[in-house]
């Protein structure tokens, strides 16, 4: 990890001073263990604030639709294939961006890891290969790596930016044999009522905070339809049926175009399994079309393009 930072840093650095960019965008260490937070740096002297770690998980492309300026940016295996999507939809421009490549071997789950201290006060980590080392006052408590992924990034089979102008390091062998679609199956095998039922405590907990849509790269549009008045779409309260609405209508907008890098489940307070919409959808759109989204620059997203020959076994 400290390589990866001292190698942003160098990059950064030399980007500023030979004046590539007008900026930098990437992670800064938060004020508690385990946090990171976004960082735009413009002043070469500035470059040493730039930390990676294991929490560097939230997907910076959230920060780029409609910038203007040329601006270098780290990025993940998802945080790139979001980058492209931003770029077919016209949100930025290629030439305005470099790409600094990491490749990633899975962002920590850190309510997982705090939970396991059971009260205790954590006074730092430090992380291995294989494991993470919890340091608090009288204590250590060393946790095995991959028990405490986040749950998109155990079953993650893209880790390698699929597109960078430098990487900060030579690309990871790919997860193999991942079944992505596990969870969605067992929904599939729900009869209508039971599926109903599930989806109904599923969201009772939401609060309509809305922290899913504004982490979510994907959600830029300039008015979004919860927030339409003429016509108004669903109500403001914290009703079942609007509820479930924003959400399912949240996930079919986002049909082709998820990811998967797990921003909408880490920004929720009340830790809603949100992806379980999206993954259903991201099923559906690699069965039928054979299509994973923000792999290829060249090949728009399937629902929004139009084949005479386009598979319709969805249509009753």
């Amino acid at each position: 990890m400290e390589q990866i930072k001292e190698k942003i840093i160098r990059i950064a650095l030399r980007l500023l001073t030979e004046r590539q960019v007008d900026v930098v965008l990437g992670f800064q260490r938060g004020t508690i263990p385990m946090t990171t937070q976004p960082i735009l740096v413009q002043n070469p002297e500035q470059v040493d604030r730039f930390h990676w770690d294991s929490f560097c998980a939230a997907n910076i492309a959230n920060y780029l639709p409609q910038r203007r300026d040329r601006m270098a940016v780290v990025a993940k295996g998802c945080d790139s294939r979001n980058i492209i999507l931003q770029i077919l939809e016209n949100q930025i421009k290629r030439e305005q961006l470099y790409i600094i490549g990491i490749p990633c071997q899975g962002m920590l789950d850190r309510r997982r890891v705090l939970a396991e201290l059971n009260g205790r006060q954590l006074l730092g980590i430090r992380e291995t290969p294989d494991h993470v080392h919890i340091l608090g006052e009288g204590f250590v408590e060393t946790l095995e790596r991959a028990k405490y992924l986040q749950d998109n990034c155990s079953i993650c089979s893209h880790r390698n930016p699929v597109i960078f102008d430098e990487l900060v390091a030579e690309p990871i062998q790919e997860q193999s044999g991942v079944d992505r679609y596990k969870d969605v199956r067992a929904l599939e095998a729900m009869s209508d009522d039971e599926r109903w039922c599930h989806f109904e405590e599923l969201f009772a907990p939401c609060i309509r905070c809305y922290a899913c849509r504004n982490a979510c790269p994907m959600c830029y549009c300039p008015t979004c339809f919860v927030d339409e008045s003429n016509p108004q779409w669903l109500g403001k309260s914290v009703d079942s049926t609007d509820t479930k609405t924003f959400h399912f209508l949240r996930a079919y907008h986002l049909a082709g175009r998820c990811t998967d890098c797990g921003n909408c489940e880490r920004a929720c307070p009340m830790h809603i399994k949100v992806r379980q919409l999206t993954k259903k959808l991201e099923k559906d759109i690699k069965e039928l079309y054979g299509y994973e989204a923000g792999l290829n620059r060249d090949q728009r997203p399937p629902l929004d393009t139009y084949r005479p020959d386009d598979p319709q076994e969805f249509i009753r």
